[in-house]
């Protein structure tokens, strides 16, 4: 059996154990036979597939999860290696893409500005100090059409984190695709999807709670019909992380999210086994290596049983929780920025041993400006060097069994499903955002945390403790005059498009807001037009409402 195939049951009795792993060595070096050196010591020490059997530990790629989604891992095949970039234009971005590609990144990962992530155009009041500062403005299927230019999208990988728009972007991508020759169905990654986190810890909102979940239904319900290797959403508690909580409450917050998009998918007339394959989680790797190790052996463990004991799900894969990771942004340091290389290693390495199967690392420079090409190289090097130099991949699960580990992933888990059900208690994940319970505890733990820094009850190297004088790093430096290109770009997109067509197709998309029929059709139809990511947004705010956050004490 390799990596693609089917789930199945759990063995148990010691013969099936050892024929399972005889099975997993012989389709990792079938399908990977250049590996096979690979599996051994510098002392030429001969490396089991897995150690230890379903009696004590389980195994991989079998219900419930806890020691990988894949019966092989990395011995059968490598994370998804992608560096997160988007920067001033859509020139700018595609040139750092092919950088990144001709350096060996395996996937692309695209960062928009905040006015795209909001749904304002560049050339809005509100948007126009905020354009091309932390991510690639995209105002229309143009802007996609530069970023993606002479990268075949049938060929790559592609995340895209975006949210209250996410059902634009898609379909502007959806769209490109058709237009490179890609049929929808062969194109492949993830949009992010998840509005749920972005009233808990991120802000990028733009409409209320419930319109924003048809969206999100709508957008599972057209992948399933036209892209299906699409992964329809990225339940993140990589922003709740990086708000202020604990691991804790990153993978109770998570799962509760998680619990609440598969109710409303059910609720929009899905099936369980039709949407749940393509969901997908994105986690924060943190500091604490072997507390990170044991929250993503939690987390596949408790979805798995969510899944097919609260939901019903029968097909295997829709137990499954696949994951992207990022290391942790929020514990970048901009004092001694070299520490932060020492840093993102360790939580690359928490990713890996824990089982995930698509890692960005951040670069050293990123809590001073956009990281450069040096900073980024070596971001990805390390995750290479951990591939092919560590011995980290050799072996499946290679901390399983460890007591400290499974002591851990037992009581985050344990704790994690106390959280969730306090949770519960005050009438779910939707209730408990618009209360601001969620944003109070993250708050509270935020809060805890910085005390003890500026208390040095915790020691954060170079900042609070070891401190030295040093210069600054050389930064990046975007491009002064893109922000001039982006809007000529827009304005010459206003102009060479059919007016008449454009505000056709946005009176059938307002029309369709207020039926209940599926958004995505219409939306892809206004992006064709050149439509742009603002005029779709308005249209919807007209019929849905504008988010008004709860006061958080």
């Amino acid at each position: 059996m390799d990596s693609h195939s089917t789930p199945r049951s759990e063995p148990t009795a010691s013969d099936e154990v050892s024929a399972w792993i005889e099975e997993v060595w012989r389709g990792a070096v079938a399908r990977h036979p250049e590996r096979k050196s690979a599996f051994t010591t510098s002392s030429n020490i001969e490396l089991a597939p897995i150690y230890g059997g379903a009696a004590d530990r389980g195994m991989p790629g079998c219900y419930p999860y806890t020691r990988g989604v894949r019966p092989t891992m990395y011995r059968g095949r490598f994370w998804t290696m992608r560096q997160y970039a988007g920067f001033a234009s859509a020139r700018e971005t595609n040139a750092r893409f092919r950088m990144l590609l001709d350096s060996g990144q395996t996937g692309l990962s695209t960062a928009f500005d905040l006015p795209t992530q909001i749904g304002y155009d560049s050339d809005h009041a509100l948007a126009l100090p905020e354009v091309g500062r932390v991510g690639v403005p995209i105002n229309s299927l143009a802007d996609l059409e530069r970023l993606f230019d002479g990268i075949p999208l049938g060929e790559v990988s592609t995340s895209m984190t975006i949210n209250a728009t996410a059902t634009i972007l898609l379909a502007m991508y959806v769209s490109l695709a058709r237009r490179q020759g890609a049929a929808p169905e062969r194109i492949r990654g993830t949009v992010q999807n998840d509005i749920l986190k972005e009233y808990v810890a991120r802000g990028n909102y733009r409409f209320p709670v419930q319109p924003s979940l048809r969206l999100t239904t709508d957008l599972m319900a057209f992948c399933r019909e036209h892209v299906p290797n699409w992964n329809t959403i990225s339940i993140s508690g990589y922003h709740i992380r990086e708000a202020g909580s604990t691991a804790v409450q990153e993978l109770a917050f998570t799962l509760a999210n998680g619990r609440t998009y598969v109710r409303a998918a059910l609720d929009a007339g899905l099936a369980v086994d039709d949407f749940a394959p393509r969901l997908s989680f994105f986690f924060n790797a943190h500091n604490d290596l072997f507390e990170e190790v044991a929250k993503f052996r939690a987390a596949r463990r408790m979805w798995a049983r969510i899944m097919r004991e609260e939901f019903g799900a029968k097909n295997p894969k829709s137990w499954m929780l696949r994951f992207h990771t990022q290391t942790a942004g929020s514990m970048l340091t901009s004092q001694q920025p070299d520490n932060n290389i020492v840093r993102v290693t360790v939580q690359a390495l928490a990713a890996v041993l824990g089982g995930t199967q698509s890692l960005h690392t951040n670069s050293r420079d990123e809590a001073l400006s956009l990281p450069t090409e040096e900073s980024a190289r070596v971001a990805l090097r390390t995750q290479q060097i951990l591939a092919h130099e560590s011995g980290v991949a050799d072996v499946i699960d290679p901390v399983g069994g460890a007591p400290f580990v499974e002591a851990l992933t037992d009581e985050l888990e344990a704790r994690a499903k106390a959280l969730i059900d306090e949770i519960d208690g005050v009438g779910g994940a939707v209730r408990a955002i618009e209360t601001g319970f969620l944003q109070r505890r993250i708050h509270e733990s935020a809060l805890t945390w910085q005390r003890e820094v500026e208390a040095g009850e915790r020691i954060v190297v170079g900042v609070n403790a070891f401190e030295t004088e040093e210069e600054p790093p050389e930064l990046f430096r975007p491009d002064e005059g893109a922000r001039d290109e982006v809007l000529a770009d827009l304005a010459r997109v206003r102009a060479s498009r059919r007016a008449e067509d454009v505000e056709a197709r946005l009176a059938a998309l307002g029309e369709a807001a207020r039926g209940t029929s599926n958004l995505m059709e219409p939306i892809l139809a206004a992006v064709e037009a050149y439509a742009t990511v603002g005029e779709i947004c308005e249209v919807l705010e007209g019929v849905f409402g504008r988010y008004q956050p709860p006061e958080v004490l």
